[in-house]
């Protein structure tokens, strides 16, 4: 059957390994369509934060279509990973809040920073620095990684479901079942659960789709239209200040973005990997160093298109999930966010009360690398779980890889088993310790 579907393609299937990986087109590029509508919320919230740093709106829409689809494209080439990539979030609002309105630096000296950030990501990642910095992350804490960020995606689904509110007293609390959009939510999760249980193939797809129609007769799903041409990008292609960004005062603002681009790649790629069986047996990435030339490579790309940092998206593990295996499904996403450009009105017409249930379910699956953990000895459970749940309470996935290195050398110190902890969790206990102490 494999062979078979193949069979009109012989190069695709020599360059993505789709039959080494038990994969076909088809299934690549269902898997492509599911990343994509769970990630596609970004061409309408990222152009939002670029407009409130001053950047022109329609230009910040183009390049978040052009970066996502660019990044991607690498991944995909040059990796064969079932990865994609866009403008990250939480990095966008520190581009936005932080440093352009916070510190009032220019936007285009802030992005003269990513770009610079990138740079220095991509040196390291030629380097090899970077490959034996992941490489030599314990499996404990890779494991721990990938359960929280699970839980950290778990939230945003739940939230885009309305099933979690914010509450001045006890900081979360229960939505309303009254809402019809969570109603339907909860009967899309339902629904795409079910059809991942029977085995159906591209189940997450066809529960974003059906969610969304229901929508329409209850006035919640708005049909915006198909076709519009795509806004001028002039306003911020390499408009990028590297001149301003420079300055001595900006150190920390370029170290801030390219700790919390390696960190963030270097989760989505561990969780990733691990959910769709790609990770070596030692815990290790294969191909990791094309990976990591990828997300710097988008980096710089998105900055000179006029973009926050392009960061690997989480929402890759939906596709892995649909049953995305190679270079392919990230191919998909790329040609599918150029087809935005063009269709935007028709991208945002699929609600977020929509694709959230999809991102639960991942959250669910994903939970299950807690298995898989020692929990018979304290000093490897302890900083997994630490990483696992300051994910989503922090609402940063930087913030709880960095909390579980400190824990990680910190517990093993005061257990008398230093002689544990590798050089690679110093320097990322090390710089998370900086970048928590410099954020105050």
């Amino acid at each position: 059957m494999l062979h078979h579907s193949i069979r009109g393609a012989p190069a695709l299937e020599r360059f993505f390994e789709l039959a080494e990986r038990g994969t076909t087109p088809r299934r690549e590029m269902m898997a492509g369509l599911a990343t994509f509508l769970t990630m596609a919320y970004i061409v309408i919230v990222n152009p939002g934060m670029m407009a409130a740093a001053g950047i022109d709106h329609g230009a910040a829409f183009v390049a978040t279509c052009l970066a996502a689809a660019i990044g991607s494209a690498l991944m995909g080439l040059l990796a064969n990973y079932p990865v994609a990539l866009a403008p990250g979030m939480g990095l966008n609002a520190y581009f936005a809040f932080a440093v352009v309105g916070g510190m009032g630096i220019s936007w285009q000296v802030a992005l003269g920073a990513v770009f610079l950030s990138g740079m220095v990501f991509f040196a390291v990642s030629v380097s090899g620095f970077r490959e034996w910095l992941i490489n030599a992350i314990p499996i404990s804490l890779k494991l721990g990684i990938a359960a929280g960020i699970g839980f950290f995606l778990g939230l945003i689904g739940l939230r885009g479901m309305g099933l979690v509110v914010d509450s001045p007293a006890t900081l979360v609390a229960l939505g309303s079942f009254r809402e019809p959009a969570t109603l339907l939510s909860c009967l899309g999760f339902v629904l795409i659960a079910g059809l991942v249980a029977r085995g159906v193939t591209g189940g997450i797809v066809i529960g974003i789709l059906v969610t969304a129609l229901l929508g329409i007769p209850l006035g919640l799903t708005t049909f915006q239209g198909v076709f519009a041409m795509p806004p001028s990008l002039a306003p911020t292609f390499l408009q990028m200040d590297l001149a301003g960004a420079l300055g001595l005062g900006l150190v920390g603002i370029v170290f801030t973005f390219f700790l919390v681009d390696l960190l963030d790649n270097a989760g989505t790629l561990i969780a990733t990997t691990h959910r769709a069986g790609l990770m070596r047996k030692d815990g290790s990435v294969p191909r990791l160093g094309r990976a990591l030339m990828a997300d710097s490579g988008g980096a710089m790309i998105g900055a000179a298109l006029g973009t926050s940092t392009t960061v690997s998206y989480i929402e890759s593990a939906a596709g892995v999930q649909a049953g995305g295996r190679t270079g392919l499904t990230a191919l998909t996403v790329a040609a599918l966010f150029l087809v935005t450009l063009f269709l935007a009105p028709l991208a945002a017409s699929i609600p977020g009360f929509a694709t959230a249930p999809a991102l639960v379910l991942v959250a669910c699956l994903m939970a299950q690398s807690l298995r898989d953990i020692a929990w018979d000895d304290t000093t490897e459970y302890l900083p997994a779980i630490v990483t696992a749940l300051a994910m989503p309470l922090t609402f940063s996935i930087a913030t709880g890889i960095g909390l579980g290195f400190i824990a990680y050398a910190l517990v093993k110190v005061v257990a008398g088993r230093a002689g544990q902890v590798g050089g690679a969790v110093w320097v990322i206990a090390a710089a998370s310790a900086l970048k928590f102490w410099l954020q105050g």
